[in-house]
């Protein structure tokens, strides 16, 4: 009895050695996860006069929605315009018209911005813990560790900075004395020698902010949520471009429905030299983001659908999922005059061959983000088995009809390629590689589009900012944050650095103006009042009619006329002749089952429209109540 106690005791601790090593395993970061690096921001909204500019560009170009962002890039709106950065799942950035946004530094726990003029900013329903926001303007700079909603508008020499929805900040002058940010508080800062800092109880709420708010509201409720892993970008637009099918050995794919006749994936776009990523994919397709990093794309009885896979803990990013062909020497077609480049998505469960990264991780069969099955050679392997990518020499998209994208080399990297795309393509005489395009970059290799773009004022571009680190090295800029920026290379002084503020540092709270100095104090009374519960104006038991109002409010059904026979109807009339129509071919059904399924008690109704999508167009410069009333307070400047 006592060997089988010891036995059983040894089983048991056996079995809880094995859970405890595999979720160890389950929670340790893949050292291939972490060597891609972090996933960059995108440019998820543009409407107006948006341009963008990227270290060794020839100008200020169109900006295109869903470029990823690199440390050196800036974005500029002129007016009308607007803008967003998508910088987390839950987390935006937004600029008005005339309004400058640089990205000066980014890492796994901090993001540094600069805005040199105008409005921006930032809701961040959530952010993760450890993770800081900075962001640097001429007067001072902000740091942002909570969650919360931020306006900086940046007119003149003066900086106004609101924090509301629980948001607190830290805000360091060029002095470098820190001072706490409140919720519901806007700081003023006036000067950049002898800065004046000074705290005001949060104005109103301007139509602006009322459309952030809206907007950030309209995109955290997507259905596709539910397909996709938590962290991954553009969900919302998955809604509005395509349908969700489940299909057996797939699970929910996304059949996008706006497409024309020979689409292939990765074929409405352009390839960007990003300095991280190197060659990376920026679709035209609003919806153009997350089924061009994640997941795979399969092709089912005629349809195009991309298929998410299992959901993961947390998503990678991917510049793109393709494997290339090409090479020197390769011609394809009559009349191109040298070799070519061409593309393929990947299918479900291949691996992406990475061509960039560090020695170990570059041009190794790689799954990262990828829960499901591994694939090769169009068979599923082990987990553990090791592939030599020589070996790799089967993709399944590659029988699909226009599936394989190919442009001349010297088309590639230079704007987008739906006017320089092959129309026809011979894949036996492409051959694979597994080393990325080997193409020399130019200035056009560096923006998504050839258009030139709106360029911000001199006076902008060579603003100094207050910050806490200097921008990063591979940004552009010299060691001492110097850079030049635009075709006229413009030079943007460096940074002026102030210590930041330690964790656990105890800040005291910006000063406010005395005590019946300050006529810009908001009373309570003009906060709006939540409105009252629905169903207040009808007595509980009182029964609703149609349109929820009492019964006696109701109106009597009309009552049917009898028909009155009063001799021989009149002739009918003869039909006109129909015009002949071409009668179009029946739509195939789409895959699968329906994925959005509702409760038996849910009828299935049509969406309203939505009336989000919009910023209001400001007139000219536009005018924000923090900026009105600012010349009341005291020490303002006309």
């Amino acid at each position: 009895m006592r060997a089988k106690g010891i036995i059983g005791l040894m089983l048991a601790l056996g079995v809880l050695a094995g859970v405890a090593t595999a979720a160890q395993g389950a929670e340790s970061p893949d050292p291939q996860q972490a060597a891609i690096g972090r996933m960059p921001p995108r440019l998820s909204f543009a409407d107006g006069q948006v341009s963008f500019w990227r270290p060794g560009a020839q100008d200020w170009a169109q900006a295109q929605v869903n470029t990823p962002l690199a440390p050196g890039d800036e974005i500029y709106t002129g007016s009308p315009g607007n803008l967003e950065l998508q910088i987390g799942a839950r987390a935006f950035v937004r600029g008005w018209a005339k309004t400058q946004i640089g990205l000066e530094n980014h890492e796994p726990d901090f993001l540094q911005f600069k805005v040199t003029t105008g409005h921006a900013s930032f809701d961040l329903r959530t952010l993760e813990p450890g993770r800081t926001v900075e962001v640097d303007t001429p007067n001072a700079a902000f740091t942002l560790e909570h969650a919360g909603y931020y306006r900086v508008s940046v007119i003149g020499q003066r900086t106004s900075f609101i924090a509301r929805r629980g948001g607190r900040a830290t805000v360091t002058p060029a002095s470098g004395e820190a001072f706490a940010i409140s919720p519901s508080e806007e700081a003023i800062i006036e000067g950049t020698a002898s800065p004046q800092v000074t705290s005001y109880v949060a104005p109103p709420l301007d139509d602006w902010d009322t459309w952030n708010y809206a907007r950030t509201d309209a995109l955290l409720d997507a259905v596709s949520a539910r397909y996709v892993p938590p962290g991954v970008y553009g969900v919302d637009d998955l809604d509005s471009y395509g349908t969700w099918r489940v299909v057996p050995t797939y699970g929910p794919v996304w059949v996008p429905t706006a497409v024309g006749p020979g689409w292939a994936p990765y074929s409405t776009g352009a390839w960007t030299l990003d300095p991280y990523y190197g060659w990376s994919w920026v679709d035209t397709a609003p919806w153009g983001w997350a089924p061009y990093h994640h997941g795979r794309w399969i092709h089912l009885e005629g349809f195009w659908a991309w298929a998410p896979g299992p959901l993961v803990v947390r998503p990678v990013y991917a510049p793109a999922l393709v494997a290339f062909f090409g090479g020197p020497g390769v011609q394809v077609g009559v009349g191109i005059g040298g070799p070519v480049v061409g593309w393929v998505a990947l299918g479900w469960g291949e691996p992406l061959v990475p061509w960039w990264g560090r020695p170990g991780f570059v041009h190794t069969p790689w799954w990262g983000g990828w829960g499901g099955p591994r694939v090769v050679n169009d068979v599923i392997i082990d987990r553990t088995t090791v592939v030599n990518v020589q070996t790799i020499n089967i993709y399944r998209n590659v029988g699909v009809q226009h599936a394989v994208v190919a442009v001349g080399e010297s088309h590639f990297g230079r704007g987008p390629i739906a006017s320089a795309r092959l129309g026809q393509v011979n894949v036996k005489d492409l051959r694979l590689i597994h080393t990325g395009p080997q193409v020399a970059a130019t200035p056009a290799s560096f923006t998504p589009t050839g258009t030139r773009g709106i360029r911000p004022p001199e006076g902008s571009l060579g603003r100094s900012v207050v910050a806490t680190r200097p921008p990063h090295p591979g940004s552009g800029s010299a060691p001492g944050g110097e850079r030049s920026v635009g075709p006229a290379g413009i030079p943007t002084p460096g940074p002026r650095l102030v210590k930041a503020p330690q964790k656990g540092e105890t800040i005291p709270v910006l000063p406010r103006p005395r005590f019946g100095k300050s006529t810009a104090e908001r009373p309570t009374a003009d906060r709006a009042q939540p409105p009252s519960p629905p169903g207040r104006e009808i007595p509980p038991g009182t029964m609703r009619g149609p349109a929820g109002t009492p019964p006696s409010a109701r109106q009597a059904p009309p009552q049917r006329a009898e028909p009155q026979v009063a001799g021989p109807s009149p002739a009918a009339p003869k039909p006109k002749a129909r015009r002949l129509e071409a009668v179009r071919p029946p739509t195939p059904p789409l895959p699968g089952e329906p994925a959005n399924r509702l409760s038996p008690d849910r009828a299935e109704t049509k969406p309203p429209p939505r009336v989000t999508r919009k910023a209001p167009p400001p007139q000219g410069r536009p005018k924000s109540p923090p900026e009105k009333a600012a010349k009341d307070r005291p020490g303002s400047k006309p």
